[in-house]
């Protein structure tokens, strides 16, 4: 079972990155991921022997990244070089692979300013549909605090829906937070009257907040909602400031067509001055759910269920189970399980069932222990 199958490893190799690779590994492992290393030459260099000389070099760093990858036990594909401008053959590239996610530096900043973003790492959010995880200069990844904003908006679902399994496999804590933006307009006749319109505001977009996080499955796990108001780039940049948030995982507001490089005014002014690494989503999800459906091991179907529903894939995590009864039909804790998982989708009948079927079993396995002593004792 696999739900971030592929990351595409953007090599720079600069030394503002020099912690991806362990990052890299990182989230391989928690995933059960494999890796795509690939870095970016450029295609006008004349002299034949410098060009050999840069490939010989990018070649040899990829497959030092490769064998260092495969001695961890993560699995790695063929390392990839390709030629021409940065961002747009790493967009290329991750949709030529059906890679998840595109994993990549901040950039190097040289005017060293407040905006922290790299020009290169700026244009591949725009241009990819693919998620994007942009990992900060020295940060390792220990994912404690995870910030998902959301304006109730299709991105920002599809972000909140991957931050609720993200923060589940890392065992974080999830914010999610919801920003009511105030109006400033002076056509207002007082003050008093401009305030009144923003409490009102505010107090309509609790509820929307509240009806928006009716549709997520958040039993189970470690978070809280957090409702602003104000400027919502600002008011995200001071949550992660003050919660000291580890990852930030937000919607693009990216568009199609001739305005595909548009993202959102909002993401834009975050992911420039954002202190911590992040996440962008735009239409694509960066957990999809593989299921192995030749699996012959009972363990391995077991554990799978559970792995389901601590992600969790309820309805997966029930056919999971099913399937290791298939292997051990007296196998109890699956019937509980099931059981269980049936009581959170609230189907109590098969609930019922699949418990009544767990006691039967057990009832079944007392008696053939009663019976056993008892010719035992009388010596049959």
């Amino acid at each position: 079972m696999k739900i971030l199958d592929k990351i595409l490893f953007a090599e720079d190799f600069a030394s503002t990155s020099e912690n991806l690779e362990s990052v890299a590994i990182s989230l391989a492992k928690t995933f059960k991921s494999t890796i795509i290393p690939m870095h970016v030459l450029p295609d006008d260099i004349v002299n034949s022997k410098v060009k050999a000389l840069l490939d010989d070099t990018a070649l040899n760093r990829l497959n030092a990244t490769s064998e260092a990858i495969k001695a961890e036990g993560v699995n790695v594909e063929s390392p990839l070089i390709k030629y021409g401008v940065a961002h747009d053959q790493i967009v290329m590239a991750a949709s030529a692979t059906n890679a998840n996610m595109i994993l990549v530096g901040s950039g190097e900043n040289k005017a060293k300013e407040k905006f922290k973003l790299g020009t290169t790492t700026e244009r591949i959010i725009q241009n990819s549909e693919k998620p994007v995880l942009v990992i900060k200069e020295d940060d390792t990844l220990n994912v404690k605090t995870i910030l998902c904003p959301v304006d109730f908006s299709d991105p920002s679902k599809r972000a909140l829906n991957n931050a609720i399994i993200i923060a589940r496999r890392f065992e974080a804590h999830l914010i999610i937070l919801s920003v009511s933006e105030e109006e400033t307009s002076s056509w207002f006749s007082s003050k008093e009257d401009l305030q009144k319109e923003n409490a009102e505001r505010f107090e309509k977009h609790k509820k929307d907040f509240d009806k928006f996080l009716e549709q997520f499955k958040l039993e189970n796990l470690n978070w809280s909602k957090m409702e602003r108001s104000g400027d919502a780039a600002q008011e995200i940049l001071n949550t992660i400031t003050i919660d000291n948030v580890d990852l930030l995982i937000m919607g693009t507001a990216g568009r199609t067509g001739l305005n595909r490089l548009v993202v959102g005014s909002v993401t834009e002014k975050v992911i420039r001055e954002v202190p911590c690494s992040f996440l962008t989503l735009k239409s694509q999800d960066v957990i999809s759910l593989h299921l192995e459906t030749d699996i012959k091991d009972f363990e391995t179907l077991f554990a799978a269920g559970e792995q389901l529903e601590k992600d969790g894939f309820l309805e997966e995590a029930i056919e999971q189970y099913k399937a290791s009864l298939g292997i051990n039909i007296m196998h109890v804790p699956a019937y509980s399980a099931i059981a269980n998982l049936f009581d959170k989708l609230n189907e109590p009948e098969k609930a019922a069932l699949y418990r009544k079927s767990a006691n039967e079993i057990k009832e079944r396995i007392w008696y053939s222990k009663v019976e056993k002593e008892v010719r035992k004792l009388r010596g049959s």
